[in-house]
């Protein structure tokens, strides 16, 4: 399929970016940074969002020395036809096992440990993984078009469950601040990043299918800018209620703060309501995964069509799924020692790479010419 075949908006392209900035992390972050900078996880988060955002000025750098083109494409044009296919096949399996894989891992996960434990986890896989590849099928414009009528929702649902929250906040958690210095600050920001805007990268494979690009560039910024602030919002929520120790303990903190909402003994046990928020911006997360990975392994194989892709990469991503993660405690230690300079190596690494070809390219263009 050719990126001109379709077309979404910059709107579209800035409600995306916030729902695939938010994903799986509104599940988990809050603990993941209450373990390293305790009470002051928010101030780590509001670091690694100024840290994030210059990562996605990289990426609106590549796209704009290559505008029509994918990060697949990119790669082919820069390091050659055989070594760009080469990368692109050793990226789509590495994003395939740390991206769509791991988050139905974690929708499971969360829905057997949480709201449904009897019922086994390849079953919630399955029916979510059917939705998300209904999706797919689609295309990117009707799953663009999906995500500009659901996020009406999501805000009201994530604004619902603030203001809720809110009677429930201790000021006294978030002290003292920066007891330990700053210190634990950088490792629960790098924490930050690699979570919630290094996997950004696999989003310059949908660029090209983007009107505008000056535009789609300052959508892809503000949506990644909205995204890392609602997560720096529940972080703080979590901090304020819970407390760091709390925080740290528990596996799904935004989860357990809808339970704490209690209004005049009426307004109580909406978490399941609640939890409709956290499956819109997983079910976005998860198909923009999907569907990139598709594009990319079309451009690479020279297909004219990504669907029939589909069906066998559907079936490979529920195996997964179940398998990528013997157990939570293995789940933790990957996400603890390997995930951060996993997902560095792709997220950071691989454009500066880019970047340094391109400008030698340049240089050495010149140079023939002179």
């Amino acid at each position: 399929m050719m990126p001109n075949s379709v077309k979404i908006s910059p709107r579209q392209l800035l409600v995306l970016t916030i729902l695939f900035t938010i994903g799986s992390a509104i599940l988990v972050v809050p603990s993941v940074m209450a373990t390293t900078a305790r009470q002051d996880a928010w101030i780590a988060a509001l670091v690694g969002v100024v840290a994030g955002l210059l990562i996605i000025w990289l990426y609106n750098t590549i796209t704009i020395m290559y505008p029509q083109m994918t990060l697949v494409q990119i790669m082919e044009t820069l390091l050659g036809k055989w070594l760009g296919k080469s990368f692109s096949i050793l990226f789509i399996i590495t994003f395939f096992l740390s991206g769509p894989a791991a988050v139905l891992y974690d929708l499971g996960s969360f829905l057997t440990t949480q709201m449904i434990p009897e019922t086994p986890i390849q079953a919630v896989n399955i029916l979510f993984a059917i939705i998300v590849l209904m999706g797919v099928h689609l295309g990117i414009e009707t799953l663009a078009r999906s995500a500009e009528l659901l996020f009406p929702l999501f805000i009201l649902l994530y604004t619902a469950f603030v203001v809720l929250v809110v009677s429930n906040v201790k000021l006294e958690n978030a002290q003292p601040i920066l007891e330990r210095g700053w210190g634990p600050i950088w490792p629960a920001a790098l924490s930050f990043i690699s979570i919630a805007f290094l996997s950004h990268i696999v989003l310059l494979m949908i660029f090209p299918f983007v009107d505008h690009p000056d535009q789609a560039r300052k959508a892809f910024l503000i949506g990644s800018l909205a995204g890392g602030l609602i997560l720096i919002l529940l972080i703080t929520l979590a901090i304020l209620v819970f407390g760091p120790e709390l925080t740290a303990k528990n596996m799904y903190p935004s989860y357990s703060l809808a339970k704490k909402i209690n209004i005049g003994n009426f307004l109580q046990r909406i978490e399941a309501i609640m939890a409709a928020m956290w499956f819109i911006s997983l079910f976005f997360r998860l198909a923009l995964y999907m569907y990139s990975i598709m594009i990319a392994t079309a451009q690479i194989f020279n297909l004219k069509d990504y669907r029939p892709l589909i069906f066998p990469l559907g079936m490979i991503l529920i195996v997964m799924s179940v398998i990528i993660y013997p157990n939570v405690p293995y789940q933790q230690s990957w996400d603890a020692k390997i995930w951060t300079p996993y997902i560095l190596s792709i997220g950071l690494i691989l454009p500066l790479l880019l970047l340094c070809l391109h400008g030698i390219r340049k240089i050495w263009s010149k140079k023939k010419r002179c």
